[in-house]
């Protein structure tokens, strides 16, 4: 059985991954909004490169059998929920704010904490079954204001990749042996075939790629300290956590692209924030 030290650094070690996640996760709309591209161009492009870089990390790392040739089911599950959250997170990118696509991801907590208890018996605490309640009815106040414009099918969108981050959470408490890299990996590499199906690639700019190249980076870095720090978390912390995003991705947003959020996107917002921060309080 381990000991209580050994369980403790687990446990900090999952909060500093996930953090770190979390941060490097945030510029996503940076790059997206920052080319000029289509979501599939970006898709394919992104996919190359981040997949690129997940291999080499794995070469590195000397864990090739078991990144790969032995993730196993869960692990392919993983790769292919991953790359359906890829396929929304993009496009919804660049049809609503990183602001909505930030607040509606924060709703993750509800999904992931539901899924665990349903799933795999996880306990759910009133504090954080109360915070993620109140992050709903938040997510449903944004998708009120963006009703009947594109907005809103970015919105739903960006709750499709909650749904996707929300069942890989769910996956890796319920199998904590599934690798991280080979999944991440696996998510980028499927969606290449498709993007060249539906994307036109070639017609990418050079400086644009190079954007992409980062993108890429960027993408891998976070994958993989995002499932490393799932399986040391319960699926609700690792959702409310991760969630930090939220509040950088609307900064961003706003600094660099001058997106003003909405009231309705501010209220739903600010309740979620309050959520997240309220279910941390005494840890």
């Amino acid at each position: 059985m381990p000991g209580k030290n050994t369980l403790n650094n687990s446990h900090r070690i999952g909060v500093i991954l996930v953090v770190i996640s979390a941060i490097v996760f945030s510029t996503a709309g940076i790059f997206t909004k920052g080319v000029g591209s289509g979501s599939w161009e970006i898709i394919f492009w992104r996919g190359v490169f981040a997949a690129g870089f997940t291999f080499a990390y794995i070469i590195w790392q000397g864990s090739a059998k078991l990144e790969i040739f032995e993730m196993g089911k869960s692990g392919v599950a993983v790769g292919l929920i991953g790359a359906t959250g890829t396929a929304a997170f993009i496009p919804a990118l660049k049809l609503t704010t990183m602001a909505n696509v930030a607040l509606i991801y924060a709703s993750a907590p509800l999904l992931a904490a539901l899924l665990a208890w349903v799933w795999i018996g996880e306990k759910l605490s009133r504090k954080i079954a109360l915070g993620c309640v109140v992050s709903f009815i938040g997510v449903g106040i944004i998708f009120n204001g963006s009703a009947g414009s594109i907005s809103f099918t970015g919105d739903l969108l960006a709750l499709w990749m909650t749904c996707a981050l929300a069942i890989i959470m769910a996956i890796y408490r319920r199998y904590p042996e599934t690798p991280a890299a080979g999944p991440a990996a696996l998510s980028s590499l499927v969606l290449v075939p498709v993007a060249m199906l539906f994307g036109m690639p070639n017609s990418v700019p050079v400086h644009e790629i190079l954007v992409l190249v980062a993108f890429g980076l960027v993408f891998a870095i976070a994958a993989v300290t995002f499932a490393e720090g799932a399986k040391r978390l319960s699926a609700g912390e690792t959702g409310l956590l991760s969630a930090l995003e939220t509040p950088l991705a609307p900064l961003f947003g706003w600094l660099i692209f001058m997106e003003i959020p909405s009231t309705a996107s501010f209220i739903g917002g600010t309740m979620i924030l309050l959520a997240v921060l309220g279910t941390q309080i005494g840890k």
